[in-house]
């Protein structure tokens, strides 16, 4: 019989932190379930006592990471790099691509800086950049696109939460010939993604915000077609095909995305993200979407009657976790910490209060918060 109680009365106790605080910050740095701080507590155990004596174990948990997050993005375990970052991630397709003078990428104003920078940085090798607001309309974007070599774009827009149409997108891309590449740090575990039918070449993302994992480890998607047009600008022994014999000087990449992977991995990291795909798949990509939708709408609808200004726009097409309030003559910090004082979690952000809930939030604990809101 299907389990009749809400998904988060379900999945309460897999986070201790709800016994502290209502937490709201997702968006940044998200608390560890009980998995996944069990699997690196259990990690680190098991070094103390046995050191590397159970190597195979950490081999087969990168291997499993890498089957997870396939699963998640509907892609194959060989079109996954394990990477420190989303920084890395979009460093490593940004730097490895080999740019011609005059080659075009699209890009967006309102994204975060690390997926400004690298972009922008390729300016210097003749490279031009079209720079869009996120809520341009499909008819901008595909005229913006036309020419271009690469389009990148964050999959929900870490300000205003904005959440884009990525099928929509990715046709665009697809019919125009040109790479398109996701930073989906602010999507991923929250919200379906699909690179198949979004057509997508490459995304990255860290495990410490919507995956629930921990920060220093996240994965790297790169489309099996075109992992030769993009070129390891880290090198180490790992990008190798015979990384594993130390005798042999043959440069020969690997035959999957492994090539990204410099060295040593975050084995601790690894352990815990790996738990962390585990338990959102468990309980279900479309699950947890609805749930974080309607949490957001909650705040949205409750902020607005508070008389708080929000930022944006939400719809369901739209909406994803995170919501941006303000009250007309009073500091968002001092919001946050009063906020704070009275057990809830947020983030002060360009003038803005960031509010970020996850599915194991209750829709009483948005209540709370809005009643806190009204105190403003």
């Amino acid at each position: 019989m299907m389990e009749q109680r809400p998904l988060w009365e379900r999945y309460r106790e897999q986070f201790p932190v709800t016994r502290n605080l209502v937490y709201l910050n997702h968006a940044a740095v998200a608390p560890l379930s009980r998995n996944a701080a069990e699997a690196m507590q259990g990690l680190a155990q098991n070094a103390l006592e046995f050191g590397s004596n159970h190597y195979q174990d950490w081999m087969a948990c990168y291997a499993g990471l890498r089957s997870a997050t396939a699963q998640m993005i509907n892609a194959t375990p060989e079109e996954i790099a394990i990477v420190k970052n989303t920084s890395e991630g979009i460093a490593t397709v940004a730097n490895g691509i080999d740019w011609m003078v005059g080659d075009v990428v699209v890009a967006f104003e309102e994204e975060f800086p690390a997926n400004v920078y690298p972009w922008k940085k390729l300016e210097a090798r003749g490279v031009t950049v079209r720079w869009l607001s996120i809520f341009d309309d499909l008819d901008r974007i595909d005229e913006a696109v036309k020419g271009a070599r690469l389009l990148a774009i964050s999959y929900v827009q870490y300000l205003s939460g904005y959440r884009v149409d990525l099928d929509k997108i990715g046709e665009i891309c697809q019919r125009r010939g040109c790479f398109f590449f996701v930073d989906a740090i602010q999507g991923l575990g929250a919200f379906p993604i699909n690179v198949r039918s979004s057509h997508i070449d490459a995304l990255a993302a860290d495990g410490h915000k919507w995956l629930l994992g921990p920060e220093g480890c996240g994965v790297l998607y790169v489309r099996r077609e075109l992992q030769d047009q993009i070129e390891p600008v880290e090198f180490g022994w790992t990008n190798v095909a015979k990384y594993a014999d130390y005798a042999s000087r043959d440069m020969g990449l690997r035959g999957d995305a492994g090539r990204y992977e410099c060295g040593t991995l975050n084995t601790i990291g690894c352990y815990g993200l790996r738990a962390a795909f585990d338990l959102l798949l468990e309980a279900g990509t479309k699950a947890v979407s609805t749930a974080i939708q309607q949490l957001g709408d909650q705040i949205w609808d409750g902020a607005t009657d508070a008389g708080f200004e929000t930022l944006g726009k939400r719809s369901q097409e739209t909406g994803a976790g995170i919501v941006c309030v303000r009250k007309q003559g009073v500091e968002s910090q001092l919001i946050v910490k009063k906020l704070k004082d009275a057990g809830f979690v947020a983030a002060p952000r360009q003038g803005w209060v960031r509010l970020a809930p996850h599915f194991y939030i209750s829709p009483a604990e948005i209540d709370g918060l809005l009643q806190e809101l009204k105190r403003f």
